[in-house]
C-alpha cells in the first residue's frame, strides 16, 4: 500500500564537502525532501559553484541554490568590521566567524521562503560553527526544527565515508592535508600543526604563494571610512577588497596564526591568510589616528572590540550590535583621505596619509618643535594646573619618592 503523505521539506546548508554530502544522503534516506543551499561570501569561483550544484543533484537534492551575498555581506558586516578596526585578539579579522553568521541568516530566510519544516547543517559538536548556526536559526525561526546528523550521531570521518560508499556515492574522500575555507574577508587554514601549541604552518599550507618580490606601492582611498578607490581607480568597496587581495596576495602578505577562546570554553588555534583585510584595517586605523580626536579613538577601540567579540560568538542579532554599528558609522564622518602602503614579500608598511581632515594642522604648532597658538607663559600655567591633583595628593599624603 502506497502512502500519500508528502515528505517533509528540509533545507541543508551545503558546501559539497564530506560532512554536508553525508547529511544530504542521510536526510534523503530518512524520507526528507532535501533542498540544498550554498551561500557564497566570496570564496567560490563560478566553476566551483557549478561543480557543487552538480554534485548536490547527483546525491539527490530536490533543488540546489547558489546564493551570492558578497555585496550584502559587505554592507551588513564587513563595513562595520572596518569601521571598528576589528581584529580578534589583535590578530584575526573574523574571516570565517563572520561568514558563518551570514550564511546562517541566508539559509534560514531561504527555508522560511520555501516553507521548509526543518533546517540542517553539518557542524560537529566540538566547534564554534554549531553555535553560530543554531543561535541564528532559533532566533529567527524557533518553529523550524534543526537537524545536525554529524553532531548527533558523533560520526568519525571514516564512518561518513563508509556510509556514502555503501549508498552508491563513488567520490574519493581522501582528506586534504590542510583544510581551507576561503571568503572575501580572509582564508582560514587548518592542519596538524594548528592542533599543537608550538608548530608553525609550513609555506605550502597557504593557498597564496609568493609570486612578487620587488616592492610595490598601492594607494587606498577612503570616503567616510569606506574603501572607495584603489590606485586612483574608483569601484565598489567589495570589488576593491577583492582586487586588493589579488595584488597583495602575490606578496604572500597577511599570514598568521590566531589563538583564541572558543565559545564553548576551550582554546583554539587556526592559521589564516588575509592580505586585503589586514592592509585595509591598518590603513584605515592610520587614517583615523590623523582625523579623529583622542576620545573618539578611545571609545571606538572599546566598542570595536566588543562588536568583534559578540560577532565572533554568534550574537549578531542582539540589538546592542545595531547600537554599536550606529556609533561606529557616526565616527566615520571625517575618515576621508588616501593612505599609501608599500607591499613587500610577506609584509607591508604604511607610508602616510593625505586628508582634508588631517588634524596635524601646522598653523597651530608642530609636535616637539614650534608653538604658534600659545605662549610660553600659557604653557607654564597649563602645566601647573594640570599637575594640581597629583600635587595635592602628594602633599596631603606626604609621599616620599626614592
Amino acid at each position: 500500500m502506497t502512502s500519500n503523505k508528502e515528505p517533509k521539506k528540509v533545507v541543508l546548508a551545503y558546501s559539497g564537502g564530506l560532512d554536508t554530502s553525508y547529511c544530504l544522503k542521510y536526510l534523503i534516506l530518512q524520507g526528507f525532501e532535501v533542498h540544498t543551499v550554498l551561500v557564497n561570501t566570496g570564496g567560490f569561483t563560478q566553476a566551483e559553484l557549478e561543480a557543487t550544484a552538480q554534485r548536490a543533484y547527483q546525491l539527490g537534492s530536490t533543488q540546489h541554490t547558489n546564493l551570492d551575498i558578497i555585496e550584502k555581506y559587505y554592507q551588513k558586516a564587513i563595513k562595520f568590521l572596518i569601521f571598528g578596526n576589528v581584529l580578534k585578539n589583535n590578530t584575526y579579522p573574523l574571516s570565517v566567524s563572520a561568514e558563518r553568521v551570514f550564511q546562517a541568516l541566508e539559509v534560514i530566510q531561504y527555508a522560511k521562503a520555501i516553507g521548509a519544516s526543518s533546517i540542517a547543517h553539518g557542524s560537529t559538536g566540538a566547534g564554534n560553527d554549531q553555535i553560530r548556526f543554531d543561535l541564528i536559526f532559533q532566533t529567527i525561526a524557533p518553529e523550524i526544527e534543526i537537524i545536525t546528523p554529524i553532531r548527533d550521531l558523533k560520526l568519525s570521518r571514516q564512518e561518513e565515508v563508509t556510509f556514502l560508499q555503501q549508498n552508491g556515492v563513488p567520490y574519493s574522500w581522501e582528506k586534504a592535508q590542510y583544510s581551507i575555507n576561503k571568503g572575501i574577508w580572509g582564508t582560514s587554514v587548518g592542519g596538524k600543526e594548528t592542533l599543537t601549541s608550538h608548530l608553525p604552518l609550513p609555506e605550502e599550507a597557504f593557498p597564496s604563494q609568493l609570486q612578487k618580490e620587488a616592492p610595490e606601492k598601492v594607494i587606498l582611498e577612503f570616503e567616510k571610512g569606506e574603501l572607495i578607490g584603489l590606485n586612483n581607480h574608483k569601484d565598489t568597496p567589495a570589488n576593491n577588497i577583492l582586487q586588493l587581495e589579488k595584488i597583495a596576495g602575490a606578496f604572500a602578505i597577511g599570514r598568521d596564526i590566531h589563538v583564541g577562546d572558543t565559545i564553548i570554553g576551550i582554546k583554539g588555534r587556526v592559521g589564516f591568510e588575509a592580505a586585503a583585510p589586514l592592509i585595509i584595517i591598518k590603513a584605515h586605523h592610520l587614517l583615523e589616528k590623523h582625523v579623529l580626536t583622542k576620545w573618539q579613538q578611545y571609545w571606538k577601540e572599546q566598542l570595536g572590540n566588543w562588536y568583534g567579540m559578540l560577532f565572533h560568538e554568534g550574537q549578531f542579532l542582539d540589538p546592542v550590535m545595531r547600537n554599536i554599528e550606529a556609533f561606529l558609522a557616526d565616527t566615520q564622518q571625517t575618515v576621508t583621505g588616501k593612505v599609501a602602503v608599500t607591499l613587500q614579500p610577506y609584509h607591508f608598511s604604511l607610508d602616510g596619509i593625505e586628508s582634508p581632515h588631517d588634524l596635524m594642522n601646522t598653523t597651530f604648532g608642530q609636535y616637539g618643535e614650534i608653538n604658534n597658538a600659545w605662549s610660553a607663559e600659557d604653557a607654564k600655567g597649563f602645566i601647573k594646573i594640570l599637575g594640581n591633583a597629583q600635587t595635592i595628593y602628594s602633599h596631603v599624603n606626604a609621599l616620599h619618592h626614592d
